[in-house]
Formats: structure tokens, C-alpha cells, sequence
């Protein structure tokens, strides 16, 4: 039965209660401890029956209770004072604003397809929102001017159910946006705000929705409206659902659609951040956009477009990237290569690694490299290993230049650190630690905390997650229809006083989660010592068209079914924020067991140590530039790999099993007379020292704005003054590159390497070239000198730049330069041309090197 007119239904709130709706609608307080004690202080039973969601409390409790509450004024007194803490925290003066001034408000634009912000939004699936969701956090803390744009899913990502034979099974729910801390855009006159997009032979309009986030504003797109046909609809409908041609959809939507929705909004920016490559279409709405409004060809709109594009990959394997066939680019932007005037074949290209190659399909990460002036992946390991899996697309450049940096992911302390922990750093860090979470004298203070406190503490919230997770399992068992023995044995599962493990992430094969079971027999012999019991908690979700990744969550839960393994190991289902919460503060170890080279950054070992865990983990993603010996364990090493992953797996699964026999298991039953593991303690002490100052997302932001942030709006600005002239005069010298460098040679190369150079001799090399139809000024001339390997190549080389010396007529010139030779060893080098241009955002962008 449809409707004949809808109207929506808001709470009766008394007077003396009205902030509440303004402090429900911000989600400030999803990371203020105050505000979230006052919501459980309004109604405890409410606030986990919604799932954490103030708004749809406000709608469900009874109106007795809130004139209750309004006439109590212990109550009152703390509504107030949150509500003050808001305020204060709205107007304070920022890191933003003591770095670059109250003037410079220019908004950086930031594109994610999820966003992990609280529980009672779900629209992520895993690591990748989750990160979003700290970035939009820490945007705001800081006071960067940030405005952000999303999806809206209809039903978000799956509700994880288990079946009795321990299968994953999806449940759907639909979210119910009129019950969440959204609101609708609406114009002037009161009417929702709609954005058109073009569409193969229609229009998709979207919907307007707002969150704030503290300070920041994310824009949520909904194609679930009337106006648009049934199957338009349901675009929005499942993050990342549907297939190939939905995800296509979605990120027109997205990138396209997010682009008309900041224009409609009056949210002019220079900088445009890409999280991953979903969004990466913005980049060719831009061009069109510059191409329209200013009357520039393509080639000009690109370079005056590129300098404000950021692309952060967080994908270290090809098969993560979307690669879109030819026939689907043809369906949705046959229109496009007639808009840029340029051929098909040349569009295409912007997506392809061998622009040549019309075989290849059309990857948006490529997309998303070609057209923004900076990318970086998410540790410092993921961008060596990104600059070897993009290393095709400049032919030519060394793998160690190949213009990838990277960024290393941070979390947000505040979203993660129990109450009892913040607490404790309030007395003895300070209020900064809040504030200035990257200073590290203020962490030096750790040492500051007795260990009888801390240790205390952390036993407290291990006793928390105990019972939460006997509760837990208990629902699970009543929702698959278990024996009432099985749901009774459930209430005495886990031992809140025996070391408890944590592994908790997305069920991938990559990440190996039943590594640890290699050797169940040994297994057994470690956690069920009757002296030193050990437990472990798994949870985490399958994609649900991965049914390798669903093996998995089957086998352990067969495992943790058998008689030996009962009290000892469990699965938690429907993996959340909530759960993750409860691990990352309870347990007293995070293990991670990823392919090495495969896990990209990871997070969740960084927001355990913050609460004092212990991490044990594959020296891989952000834990490979962390370890250090006092903190924490690695399994295996970062040398010894084999190409039997079979064999590797035995290998690094014995590993792990003598971490846990021979360290971590005694260091935690060693106690002393106090009955305190004090060695434990300085681990954790350690650890926490070590790792939060550096591995937070506000020392994270600091490094985007600073080192790509700043950067971007700089040549953005430079290209883009006096009427987009440099943009111009940069796109023309960059087609007379391309025209004329098939005629540039090497024409002679001259060095003393005549006999044996010693340590501290300099080596002197002069190159004479015929130029062509090039100026002396065009091109940049190196010797490329470094050691020599086994394959006669010279690997990790240093550049050595050679000044020009004179002409020999128009076309001719000789660069001459000297490299003092610093090692012994076989040496080598080479000599190379690359363009060089002031306003080049990276020599390599052209794909043009000539070695000699």
C-alpha cells in the first residue's frame, strides 16, 4: 500500500531538554565521553537497543521518562555541560588555525565510498570507512577546512549470520534514515535538495543528506527517491553490491554526482582528495567542467584540474583495483571523448597502464593517477610496494623514482580508548594528549602511571569484554535455535583472568585468520595448560561472494565447537564497531596473520596498543616501520619468504606458536610478589610510548595537509592565475615534448672510469646530446650512479644532475657533472634525459625518459 502523501513525525521534546536534539545531531559526541555518558544517563537500555543512536532514542522513549529528566537537575546540569563542551569545541581555535591563519579557509574536498563513523550509521564495510570515518574526526579537531562527500545505502553492508553448521549467512536490514543522525539538504524555499546526473538516455537525480561531524560536513548522495525509475533507485541501494554495472553506477554517482552536489551547495574548492579509486570519475567532471567555463581544450583543462587532485591508494594486490570493460565505459561516457575533442581510443587511455594496449580495461586507480598531481599509499612499506605494482605505468623509471609516496594511516585515540583508559590519561598525560596527540614528550609521561593503576584498569575492561562476550554468544546460540544446555554452558565460556588473544578483521584469505590452527595439537598444548590457560576471540565478516573467505569463518567455528577447544576460543558474529571496541580494549594481545606485502596499513593493532595491548603480528602494512623489540612480537622475518605458500604458512605458524610458548605466555604469568606481571607492564608502557604519538590520524592529517594539502592548492593557484595562463603555456610545451622527442639522442658519453676510482675520488661525467626540436631549458640531464647487482643492474641509484656546458650550434649541447664516490663495490652508471619544466607537478608525468 503506497502512501497518498508522507510527513515525517519528530520528538516532543520538553523545553528544558531541547539541546538534546542538537547534541543528537552532531556526532561530536560519538567520541566525547561525556556525551556518551549522558545518553546512557537518559536511558541505558535505549542506547544499546538502537545501537547506539540518540536520534532514534529520542523518538522511542517514553514521554514519562523525559519529564522525568527534565525536572532532574543533576541531569539538566550535565546536558549543560556537554552542551557547552560543543560549543566551546565549535569556536576554539585549531592546529588549522594557529598553522595557516583564520583567512585561509579553503575547503579540501574529500571523496570516500564508505565511511565508518559510528554504529548506528553503517555505511562501511571494513578498514577502508573506518579510516574515513578517523579522517573526517581529526579534520575536525583540527580545524582543517574539510567538506566531505559519500553514498547514502538504502541497507548499507550485511548483518552477519551464522548458521548451525557455522556457514555465513546475510541479513540485509534497511536503514531507516529518518531514525538516524542525518538530515535532508533542503533550498531556500524549504524543498529537498535533488542533484541531476547524466545518465545513458536520462537523468538519475540524488538526494542531499547531511551528517556533521564536529566541524566537518559529509554530504551523503540517495538515488531512493520518486523521481527516478525503479532500477535508478536502487543504485544506492547495498554498498558495494549489485554487480559490475551497479558499482559503475555508483561511482558516477559518486564522483560525478558528488562534483554537481558541491557546486549546488556553493562549495568552491582547489583541492580534491580521493580516497581509493572509486571516486576517481571527479577528476574527469573537473576537466569537463574547466573546459566549459573557461573555454580550454582538454590537454590545458587536465593540467589546470590535475594540480588540485590526491589520490590515496590503500590496495596492494591488482585484483582489488575496479577494472570496467569497454563495452560499460562506451554505455556510460560515449559522450565524452566528443565534450574533451579528443579520440575514443585517446580517452581510454587515461585508464589503461599501456596506454597503448586497447585490450586493457579501464582501472579507476589508474584514472586516478594519471589525473592528480600526488598519490601515496598508506604505510611506508605499501608505497614501496606500490611503486612496484604501478612501476608500468612510467616505463622507464627506476622502481625506487617511480612518483609514489605515502602517508601512514593513524586512528582517532578518542573513538577507541575505554573511559577507564582516558581517564587515566587525563590524571597523569594531561588534557594535551587529547589535543596534541603527536607530541611525544607528552606520551613520555606514561612511565608517570603506576603500574598497579594500569594493569588494574586493563584488568577491569578484559573482565568487560568477558562478559560481554559470554552475553553475545548466548543471543547467537538462542538465534540458531540451540540446545538450552548449549545456551546455559555459553554463560561460563572464557576466563576473565586468562590471557586473552584478539583477532578480529575482514575474513579475506590474505589475511590468513586460521594460521594459528596450522598445528591444532600444539594449539591445544598452549591454551589449555591448566596453570597458563590461553583464549582466543576471532570476528570478523566474509564478503559475501567470497566463499574461500567463508571456509574460513566455518573451519574455526568447528574448532571452537570441539570438546578441547570449547572454553577456550570463540566466534563472535555481526563484526561492528561495537564489538571491535570491546576487543581492542579488552584483550591482552592483537594478532594480525597477513600475507606479507598484502595487508596494505591496517589499523586496529594501533587502536589495541592505545588501550595497552600487546601486538604479535606479520611484519607487514603499518606494523613494519613500528616494531621494535620492547613493544611487541613479530612472526617470521622480513627476508625469509617462500614461493610455497604452504610451506611458508607451517613456517611462520611455528613461529608464532613459539612466540606464545617461550615469550608471551610467561611474560604474562610471571607475576610477582604483588601479583603484578611487571614486565608485562612495561611492555604495555612501551609500547603505548612508542606507538600513539606517531600512529594517530592527527599526526596523519598534519602530513596530508602539509605535504600534499598545501601543496595541491599552491600550483592549483599557480596554474589557474591570470586566466589559466600557465595551464596553457604547460599544456602547449608538453605537446611539443611529446612531438619532438623521438628525435632527441644521446649523442656521447664521457667519465674517468678509465682503471680503478678509490672511496672519496669523484666521478666526473659529461654527455653530449642532439636535442632535436627541443630547447637546452627542456630537458633536466642526470648521471644515474649506484651499485651494480648480481643481474648487472644498478639498483637503488642516485641521481646526479649535469649542468649544461655549452651549445654546439641550435640542436646540441653537453651537461657535465661530478658524483663523489661514497662505498667500495662494483659500481656502475648510466646517463638519462628527462623533461623538465618549472611547472611539471613530477618529471616523470610525460612518460618520457631516454637513457642512454
Amino acid at each position: 500500500m503506497k502512501p497518498i502523501q508522507t510527513f515525517t513525525v519528530t520528538p516532543r521534546l520538553p523545553e528544558k531538554l531541547a539541546k538534546l536534539e542538537d547534541l543528537a545531531y552532531n556526532l561530536w559526541w560519538c567520541w566525547d565521553p561525556d556525551a556518551i555518558q549522558l545518553w546512557r544517563r537518559l536511558s541505558n537500555n535505549l542506547w544499546e537497543e538502537t545501537n547506539h543512536n540518540p536520534v532514534k532514542m529520542l523518538g522511542m522513549i517514553s514521554q514519562e521518562r523525559l519529564e522525568k529528566k527534565a525536572a532532574n537537575e543533576g541531569f539538566l546540569s550535565q546536558m549543560d555541560r556537554v552542551s557547552t563542551r560543543l560549543e566551546e569545541y565549535l569556536n576554539a581555535k585549531t592546529w588549522y588555525d594557529f598553522t595557516f591563519g583564520k583567512t585561509d579557509r579553503k575547503v579540501v574536498c574529500y571523496f570516500s565510498a564508505e565511511y565508518g563513523l559510528t554504529e548506528c550509521l553503517p555505511i562501511y564495510s571494513g578498514g577502508l570507512g573506518i579510516l574515513a570515518g578517523d579522517h573526517l574526526k581529526s579534520a575536525s579537531d583540527m580545524g582543517i577546512p574539510l567538506a566531505a562527500i559519500g553514498l547514502l545505502y538504502q541497507v548499507g553492508y550485511f548483518r552477519q549470520l551464522l548458521t548451525a553448521d557455522g556457514w555465513q549467512d546475510e541479513r540485509y536490514p534497511t536503514n531507516d534514515f529518518y531514525n538516524m543522525p542525518i538530515k535532508e539538504i533542503v533550498d531556500e524555499h524549504g524543498e529537498d535538495v535533488h542533484i541531476p546526473i547524466p545518465f545513458p538516455g536520462r537523468i538519475v537525480y540524488a538526494k542531499v543528506w547531511v551528517v556533521r561531524v564536529g566541524r566537518v560536513s559529509l554530504y551523503l548522495l540517495d538515488t531512493n527517491i520518486p523521481e527516478n525509475d525503479p532500477v535508478d533507485r536502487q543504485i544506492t541501494g547495498q554498498l558495494y553490491g549489485g554487480d559490475i554495472e551497479t558499482r559503475i553506477q555508483q561511482e558516477i554517482i559518486l564522483g560525478v554526482g558528488g562534483m554537481h552536489t558541491l557546486r549546488k551547495l556553493g562549495i568552491h574548492s582547489t583541492v580534491y582528495h580521493m580516497n581509493e579509486g572509486h571516486s576517481a570519475f571527479l577528476a574527469l567532471e573537473r576537466i569537463k567542467t574547466h573546459m566549459e567555463r573557461h573555454d580550454m581544450d582538454f590537454r590545458s583543462a587536465l593540467e589546470a584540474t590535475k594540480a588540485g587532485n590526491l589520490f590515496t591508494t590503500h590496495t596492494p594486490v591488482p585484483a582489488g583495483i575496479d577494472i570496467f570493460p569497454r563495452e560499460l565505459m562506451e554505455k556510460y561516457f560515449a559522450e565524452y571523448d566528443e565534450a574533451f575533442n579528443i579520440s575514443w581510443e585517446e580517452f581510454l587511455s587515461l585508464g589503461r597502464q599501456n596506454q597503448m594496449d586497447a585490450g586493457e580495461g579501464f582501472s579507476m586507480a589508474v584514472l586516478a593517477m594519471r589525473l592528480s598531481t600526488c598519490t601515496n599509499g598508506v604505510s611506508a612499506l605499501h608505497g614501496r610496494v606500490s611503486r612496484k605494482m604501478w612501476q608500468n605505468i612510467w616505463p622507464g623509471v627506476p622502481v625506487n623514482e617511480v612518483p609514489i609516496s605515502h602517508v601512514t594511516n593513524g586512528v582517532h585515540h578518542p573513538s577507541y580508548l575505554s573511559y577507564e583508559m582516558s581517564t587515566l590519561y587525563d590524571r597523569y598525560l594531561g588534557p594535551r594528549w587529547l589535543t596534541h596527540p603527536g607530541d611525544e614528550t607528552i606520551w613520555e609521561r606514561i612511565d608517570e602511571i603506576p603500574g598497579e593503576e594500569l594493569w588494574r584498569t586493563h584488568v577491569r575492561r578484559r573482565e568487560r569484554l568477558v562478559g560481554f562476550s559470554r552475553k553475545r554468544l548466548q543471543q547467537q546460540l538462542q538465534q540458531r535455535g540451540a540446545l538450552p544446555s548449549e545456551v546455559e554452558a555459553a554463560k561460563t565460556v572464557l576466563d576473565p583472568e586468562a590471557l586473552t588473544i584478539g583477532f578480529a578483521r575482514r575474513f579475506a584469505t590474505y589475511k590468513r585468520s586460521t594460521l594459528i590452527f596450522n598445528d591444532p595439537d600444539r594449539l591445544e598444548h598452549i591454551l589449555c595448560d591448566p596453570e597458563r590457560p590461553v583464549q582466543i576471540i576471532f570476528a570478523g565478516k566474509a564478503h559475501p561472494k567470497d566463499m574461500p573467505g567463508k571456509e574460513l569463518i566455518r573451519t574455526i567455528f568447528h574448532l571452537s565447537r570441539e570438546e578441547r577447544f570449547q572454553r577456550h576460543i570463540i566466534f563472535l558474529e555481526d563484526y561492528n564497531t561495537t564489538i571491535a571496541r570491546y576487543m581492542v580494549q579488552g584483550v591482552d594481545v592483537w594478532l594480525n596473520t597477513p600475507r606479507r606485502f598484502e595487508e596494505a596499513s591496517g589499523t586496529s593493532g594501533m587502536k589495541s596498543s592505545a588501550n595497552g595491548v600487546l601486538n604479535v603480528s606479520i611484519l607487514d602494512g603499518w606494523w613494519d616501520e613500528a616494531y621494535s623489540a620492547e613493544i611487541g612480537w613479530p612472526i617470521g622475518s622480513r627476508d625469509i619468504l617462500y614461493d610455497d605458500q604452504e610451506y611458508q604458512n607451517r613456517i611462520e605458524a611455528q613461529c608464532l606458536y613459539d612466540i606464545l610458548e617461550h615469550e608471551v605466555v610467561p611474560l604474562f604469568y610471571d607475576l610477582s610478589r604483588d601479583g603484578l606481571p611487571h614486565q608485562w607492564i612495561d611492555r604495555m608502557k612501551a609500547s603505548m610510548r612508542a606507538i600513539c604519538p606517531v600512529f594517530n590520524t592527527n599526526r596523519m592529517l598534519k602530513e596530508y595537509t602539509e605535504k600534499f594539502y598545501t601543496k595541491c592548492k599552491e600550483r592549483y593557484s599557480d596554474l589557474n592565475e591570470k586566466d589559466r595562463a600557465r595551464a596553457i603555456e604547460l599544456s602547449e610545451w608538453k605537446k611539443k615534448v611529446r612531438h619532438c622527442w623521438p628525435d632527441l639522442v644521446i649523442e656521447d658519453v664521457v667519465s674517468n672510469t678509465e682503471g680503478e676510482l678509490s672511496v672519496g675520488d669523484d666521478l666526473e661525467v659529461t654527455a653530449t646530446l642532439s636535442l632535436g626540436g627541443l630547447d637546452c631549458d627542456d630537458v633536466l640531464v642526470q648521471a644515474y650512479v649506484g651499485l651494480v647487482n648480481a643481474n648487472g643492474s644498478i639498483v637503488n641509484g642516485k641521481a646526479i644532475v649535469l649542468e649544461r656546458q655549452k651549445t654546439k650550434g641550435k640542436s646540441h649541447c653537453s651537461y657535465k657533472g661530478i658524483a663523489r664516490c661514497v662505498t667500495s663495490g662494483r659500481l656502475g652508471f648510466s646517463v638519462r634525459v628527462i623533461p623538465s619544466h618549472a611547472d611539471l607537478g613530477c618529471p616523470f608525468e610525460l612518460h618520457r625518459i631516454e637513457w642512454a
